[in-house]
């Protein structure tokens, strides 16, 4: 069973970088085909697709956040971590790692985080 284990700070300050980790058990990072994931949340907002780093350690991401987001991964202790720099309040929401399979739907993992509430404040 894929576990997916999210780590970093609930609280971010205006301007600055947003760092979440998500540690996977069950399965290796590097293993075909799947994408992992990051997908957020805000209130009242369906979720948003930011972005994911393949099992071959290609990167995607969101054209609306690519200039300001980085996911990368170390394989030595299997996780991958989002980075979103120069945050606003716009960028509240829950954030969640997850793991989709590829030729599925983005929006539409097999197994996800329990996800991270990120407030933007001073």
């Amino acid at each position: 069973q894929v576990q997916l284990q999210q780590s970093g700070p609930g609280l971010v300050q205006p301007s600055q970088t947003l760092s979440l980790t998500c540690t996977v058990s069950g399965g290796s990072i590097t293993t075909g085909y799947y994408f992992w994931t990051w997908i957020r949340q805000s209130p009242g907002k369906g979720l948003e697709w930011i972005g994911a780093v393949s099992w071959s350690d290609s990167t995607y991401y969101s054209p609306s956040l690519k200039s300001r987001t980085s996911i990368f991964r170390d394989t030595s202790k299997n996780l991958f971590t989002l980075q979103v720099t120069s945050v606003t309040p716009e960028d509240a929401a829950v954030y969640y790692c997850a793991r989709v399979r590829g030729g599925h739907t983005r929006l539409s993992p097999e197994y996800w985080g329990q996800g991270t509430q990120v407030t933007v404040s001073h």
